[in-house]
């Protein structure tokens, strides 16, 4: 049997989501230049634009994930991390899947992000292509950037 999961809205301020967020800044942090890191602090999560999930297997956090409003049709995903010793378990994908459904419902027609383009960002890239997320023009407030990928999903 395993472990339940949930995946539901939380803040992103919890006590216990330390070890994600400080995972998900090392790696962001590891071979990007910092000019090129869009990922959000933890408190700029904290919005009335954003909203924030969290993975939890057995009541522990494994992932995260935020989709922030661009305007009335469309967000973007954020700050989508699972904890290294959680993965190869298809958790990223159930959660990039919950997004979209989360995202379908809320009656948004576009979903877009903006991810790395250095190999160590492979698996993400190859997770957002498979989710159906194709290669776009910057898009927001965004600029071109040779460490960025990004990408977009007409719901």
């Amino acid at each position: 049997m395993t472990d339940p999961l949930s995946f539901a809205l939380e803040s992103p301020l919890s006590d216990d989501l330390a070890l994600l967020f400080q995972r998900h800044t090392a790696e962001m942090q590891a071979d990007t230049p910092p000019e090129s890191i869009h990922m959000m602090p933890r408190e700029q999560l904290v919005s009335p634009d954003i909203e924030f999930f969290v993975l939890r297997q057995s009541d522990r956090p494994v992932g995260m994930a935020a989709l922030k409003r661009l305007g009335e049709s469309q967000a973007e995903v954020k700050s989508m991390h699972v904890l290294a010793e959680a993965r190869g378990r298809g958790l990223s994908r159930l959660m990039l899947n919950r997004l979209i459904a989360h995202a379908r419902r809320s009656g948004l027609s576009r979903l877009s992000l903006e991810t790395g383009a250095q190999a160590s960002f492979a698996a993400a890239r190859r997770l957002y292509a498979q989710g159906g997320f194709a290669e776009c023009p910057p898009f927001g407030a965004y600029r071109p950037d040779p460490n960025s990928v990004f990408m977009t999903l007409a719901l």
